[in-house]
């Protein structure tokens, strides 16, 4: 299917942020990341288009919302490398590619149940040591966890 058909199946957006490339099976867990069940915008939600990067993907229209560097973060630890399209007046004017940051503050949580993160109210730190394989480290209680079997909080 050429790209103007493709196009053609998803209507357009005034003002607003497009997520895209968002890998099929993690696009629920990225609306539920984002808590945009609970918003009042309107959002447009298409899965398993295909992708010569992913195979299939996901993408995701909210109209009139533009998401915090701290939403774009929580963004990172289970969709890296999306793409987030801000959209005005019709048009892209501002590209951004999601990356992990080198630190994650209240985002994850501890595997750790020693750690004092666990035991007290406090936020929690993680390092990333290792982007490409989403590798994280408590600064607290230093115990390494991997992105795939994190928890957020």
């Amino acid at each position: 299917m050429n790209e103007y058909k493709q196009a053609l199946q998803v209507a357009a957006l005034k003002d607003g942020t497009v997520i895209d490339h968002i890998p099929a099976d993690k696009l629920f867990t990225v609306v539920n990341l984002l808590k945009l069940q609970k918003t009042e915008q309107s959002i447009t939600i298409g899965n398993n288009f295909e992708s010569q990067r992913l195979g299939k993907k996901g993408f995701i229209k909210v109209s009139d919302r533009f998401f915090t560097d701290e939403e774009i973060s929580r963004l990172s630890v289970v969709a890296p490398n999306v793409r987030l399209n801000i959209i005005r007046n019709y048009e892209v004017v501002e590209k951004k590619q999601v990356i992990m940051p080198d630190e994650l503050r209240g985002i994850v949580k501890c595997a750790n149940p020693k750690c004092i993160t666990n035991n007290e109210p406090m936020t929690t730190i993680f390092h990333v040591t290792d982007k490409e394989n989403g590798i994280l480290k408590c600064h607290y209680c230093e115990k390494e966890q991997n992105k795939e079997v994190l928890k957020l909080q």
